[in-house]
C-alpha cells in the first residue's frame, strides 16, 4: 500500500474576513474532491484570512500511479485561479 501525502499553502488575495476565506477554501477543496476522489481538508492558519494550508492524501497500490496524480492535483489547484500557491509539500509513504 502507498500513501501520498501533499500539503498546498495558499495566498488569498482581496480577503478582508474569515467568511471570504471561508468561501475560497470550500471552493478549491470541492472542486478537488470532485476531479481526484481525494481526502481534502483545510488543517493549518485557521485564523489568518489571507493564508490557506490545505491538505490532500492518495491511497493505492504503486507508487509512480499516486505520484502522478498528486503532481496533476497540484498543477490542477494552481490552475484554477482562487489563490496563488506559494508553497507545497510532498510525501510518499510505502507501508
Amino acid at each position: 500500500m502507498v500513501v501520498g501525502v501533499g500539503c498546498m499553502v495558499f495566498r488569498i488575495h482581496d480577503c478582508r474576513s474569515l467568511k471570504g476565506k471561508r468561501k475560497v477554501v470550500k471552493a478549491i477543496v470541492a472542486r478537488i474532491r470532485n476531479n481526484f476522489n481525494a481526502s481534502v481538508a483545510e488543517v493549518d492558519d485557521n485564523d489568518i484570512y489571507q493564508r490557506a494550508v490545505i491538505g490532500v492524501s492518495l491511497v493505492g497500490s504503486d507508487r509512480r500511479t499516486i505520484n502522478a496524480k498528486l503532481d496533476k492535483l497540484f498543477n490542477f489547484a494552481e490552475d484554477l485561479g482562487l489563490a496563488e500557491m506559494i508553497d507545497t509539500e510532498l510525501e510518499i509513504i510505502s507501508l
